[in-house]
């Protein structure tokens, strides 16, 4: 099974510090398939992106703009993005360290 853990695993309010796995992608790891989890990997690890970062630049993956409805940052404790421009995402990383609401 690949993965793209780093063994430091943190609950940061609903990413792990590690890896950046929503909780959810940890719980379901197991359960998707080699392709799901090959896929997956490449978005966090920014080889998938659909667009950059507006924070650090570096590519990045959002669901929305890949078509599909929810993202998986919806499913994050929510972050001060007050100083980020409307509509613009950011990386897992640079989310991640965003102070919580």
């Amino acid at each position: 099974m690949k993965t793209p853990c780093v063994a430091k695993c943190k609950n940061n309010e609903g990413i792990c510090s590690g890896c950046h796995r929503t909780m959810s992608e940890l719980t379901a790891w197991r359960e998707m398939g080699d392709e799901q989890q090959e896929q997956r990997i490449d978005e966090i690890q920014g080889n998938c992106s659909t667009h950059r970062c507006s924070q650090c630049g570096e590519p990045a993956y959002c669901d929305i703009s890949a078509g599909k409805s929810t993202c998986w940052c919806f499913e994050l404790t929510k972050r001060d993005t007050s100083g980020i421009a409307p509509g613009l995402c950011l990386c897992r990383k640079c989310l991640e360290k965003l102070p919580l609401l």
